[in-house]
């Protein structure tokens, strides 16, 4: 079960964000689907020296707890214009 403010991890990129799968966030809060539809997520992405960077929200199966067999990398992020 994922609780507020713990670091998850992406299950699939995120385009729109430049965001890829694996890439680390802070679940901030749930949010309930308009019309009935699948619960979905705000995430705090934040970069490698702990500065935010973005807030996305993202449907709840794009996510997942981080697990104890997984290690961090770091990638680049491009910037938007």
């Amino acid at each position: 079960m994922l609780k507020l403010y713990q670091d998850v991890a992406l299950t699939r990129d995120v385009p729109e964000d430049n965001l890829k799968a694996g890439d680390i966030a802070v679940l901030i809060d749930f949010m309930p689907h308009p019309t009935g539809g699948e619960q979905g997520c705000y995430l705090e992405v934040f970069n490698a020296v702990g500065e935010s960077i973005a807030v996305v929200a993202v449907p709840i199966s794009a996510v997942k707890a981080l697990q104890s067999d997984e290690i961090l990398s770091v990638r680049s992020l491009p910037r938007v214009s």
